[in-house]
């Protein structure tokens, strides 16, 4: 595996073409001085052996020094070592929802932003554990496998939003039953899945579905996105809020927490159920009770070690920058003496 430790540096080629340009300029105004100068003789008396080919020379070795030069500072590294790293932890799986009635403000600045701000903050404490998310509203789909790459974790937790799924609905048991054919189901690490909804238009089977977890050893818990007093939906249109939902009789429609269907699920999946807050999701107390489960020996292989390679390029421009140096700006006296087509 190949990397440049300071990429940045790699900006400096760009220097280059500049060089070209005052080099060219500069060739280009000797050339006309030089030509000012009629007699060959007289020019050979004010810049005696002038040489066109010595000056691009010595430009082409500085130009060449320069290359080596920030490429040695951009220090290119070489993977040399492939490693099996072992962890320990569990298999984590949030599932959220999507669904526009996670759009309403009575948690701020709304349910599903006070959801990824939760869950970025649960990925912060993970150590170890693999991490997967599926999203659902009328229909759940996997938006991330499990993984311990929590950069990844975070950057799909950032993308969460309404229009992942246009089916509206609240397919907790589609949920479930998408997080359980995630795991694996060969391993034996702990397996939990967090449900991150408001519970409303709960309408599928998810209590059954969440006993056929517990009966393969995954723990369920809940956090309960909302208030019981409720909140209405917001509508956007262009990135703008143009009011909110109404039914068929032209009143607004009020979405509530169903506290008591996620108190349910999270009892009989062996786990606990939160109510979100504006200042907290709830995400640490699930934290401290995932903590607490057994965990089991996760093996996942990266490049673990590089070694620099700049000295390399760092050696080879000093080289040629002192080539540079040495090179001669005119003709040697030994060619000049040397006149194998001169006429006699």
């Amino acid at each position: 595996m190949f990397r440049f430790a300071h990429s940045e540096y790699l900006w400096g080629l760009l220097i280059w073409v500049l060089l070209l340009v005052i080099f060219l300029l500069r060739n280009r105004w000797n050339k006309k001085t030089v030509q000012e100068l009629s007699s060959s003789k007289f020019r050979e008396l004010i810049i005696p052996r002038y040489s066109v080919s010595a000056r691009w020379g010595k430009f082409v070795v500085l130009s060449l020094a320069w290359f080596f030069l920030v490429i040695g500072l951009a220090n290119p590294q070489i993977g040399s070592k492939l490693m099996e790293v072992k962890r320990e932890g569990i298999d984590l799986i949030i599932a959220v929802d999507v669904s526009n009635s996670m759009q309403a403000e009575d948690i701020q600045p709304n349910r599903l932003e006070r959801t990824k701000r939760g869950i970025e903050k649960l990925i912060d404490q993970l150590k170890g554990d693999r991490i997967g998310m599926v999203v659902f509203a009328g229909k759940a789909f996997v938006q991330l496998p499990l993984t311990t790459d929590y950069a990844a974790a975070k950057l799909f937790t950032s993308h969460l939003g309404t229009e992942l799924i246009n089916e509206q609905g609240t397919a907790i048991g589609a949920a479930l039953e998408l997080s359980m054919e995630s795991f694996d189901s060969e391993s034996e690490t702990s397996k939990a899945i967090i449900v991150v909804t408001d519970g409303e238009n709960h309408e599928d089977n998810a209590i059954e579905i969440a006993q056929e977890a517990v009966n393969q050893g995954i723990k369920i818990y809940t956090i309960g996105m909302g208030s019981a007093e409720g909140a209405p939906i917001p509508i956007y249109s262009s990135g703008r809020q143009i009011g909110y939902k109404k039914d068929r009789d032209g009143t607004t429609v009020v979405t509530r927490l169903n506290e008591k269907m996620l108190t349910e699920l999270a009892e009989i999946g062996n786990g606990i159920f939160i109510r979100a807050n504006s200042g907290n999701a709830g995400l640490k107390k699930i934290l401290d009770s995932i903590e607490g489960m057994n965990k089991k020996e996760i093996e996942s292989k990266i490049f673990s070690e590089y070694e620099d390679r700049y000295q390399y390029f760092i050696s080879i421009a000093l080289l040629l920058l002192i080539m540079e140096i040495l090179l001669p700006e005119k003709r040697s006296k030994l060619r000049d003496r040397i006149k194998l087509f001169e006429k006699q």
